[in-house]
């Protein structure tokens, strides 16, 4: 993927991400009949071509659940520039409003999770952007009152388990202290996302990333590696064992079926 043109990189992007959806599945069941995509970052706005990609793959626009310090909902606008241009529209905060605008954002069943972001201006229109948007925001503070399960239910109840689900994780969710990232005090811990997501299982992950890990910014051991790759284990591994679990719920089905009628077969002899 080339670093010089955002244009070029955005159509390679999504091009790759369509490439890699529209693969058979290794496995023929109803879970995995289309692949899961993880993607590694890096800069967050990948998430705009990686929906491209599920809205094409999937018929539809996608629900989001995004965990960050940060909306990632603003206009470019917000980003004042001398230069203004179509490619500087797309960057690591707006592709979110662009994915919105463009139909991709399931509104309505979309969630932030972890925030504490600063706003751009003086009034609320961050927060009636983002509401136009229709995401449901829950703050990184919100964990005091509702807990790890609490925020787990807020989750399930907004998206449901059906609906196709990107899930972002950016890493500034976690406290800087914890993880290097943008600065932004007072995010969840490492285990506090990780028990969030161990409870998350339930959704209809369809596609995941985890972004904005720079190892040129980590710390001698590695802190911010480590976390990014045991999200990404977490995410992987419920995906595998959703898919047992569908498994299993189908083999259930199916006995039962058949004991059903082996049980009416014997009835009708009778």
């Amino acid at each position: 993927m080339t670093p010089f043109d955002n244009t070029l990189a955005l159509r390679q992007m999504v091009e790759a991400f369509l490439t890699l959806g529209g693969r058979g599945s290794a496995v023929n069941h109803s879970t995995y009949s289309k692949p899961k995509l993880l993607a590694l970052g890096g800069d967050h706005s990948l998430a705009l071509p990686a929906l491209r990609a599920l809205n094409k793959i999937y018929g539809g626009p996608i629900a989001v659940l995004h965990f960050d310090a940060h909306l990632d909902t603003w206009s470019p606008s917000k980003y004042p520039s001398a230069w203004e241009s179509a490619q500087g529209d797309f960057n690591h905060g707006s592709m979110f409003w662009m994915a919105s605008n463009e139909g991709l954002i399931l509104n309505g069943s979309s969630v932030h999770a972890g925030l504490r972001t600063r706003l751009s201006g003086e009034g609320w229109d961050d927060y009636d952007d983002d509401d136009r948007q229709g995401f449901l925001r829950i703050s990184a503070d919100d964990i005091d009152e509702l807990s790890t399960s609490g925020i787990v239910s807020a989750i399930i109840n907004r998206i449901g388990t059906d609906v196709p689900t990107y899930l972002s994780v950016d890493i500034d969710v976690v406290d800087p202290g914890l993880a290097s990232s943008t600065p932004e005090p007072g995010g969840w811990t490492s285990r506090e996302v990780i028990k969030i997501l161990r409870g998350l299982e339930s959704l209809n992950v369809v596609g995941a990333d985890i972004v904005e890990v720079a190892p040129i910014y980590d710390g001698a051991g590695e802190q911010t590696a480590l976390v990014a790759a045991q999200i990404g284990f977490e995410i992987i591994t419920s995906w595998v064992g959703k898919g047992l679990k569908d498994m299993d719920d189908k083999r259930i089905d199916q006995s039962v079926k058949m004991a059903t009628k082996d049980s009416e077969s014997t009835r009708d002899e009778l």
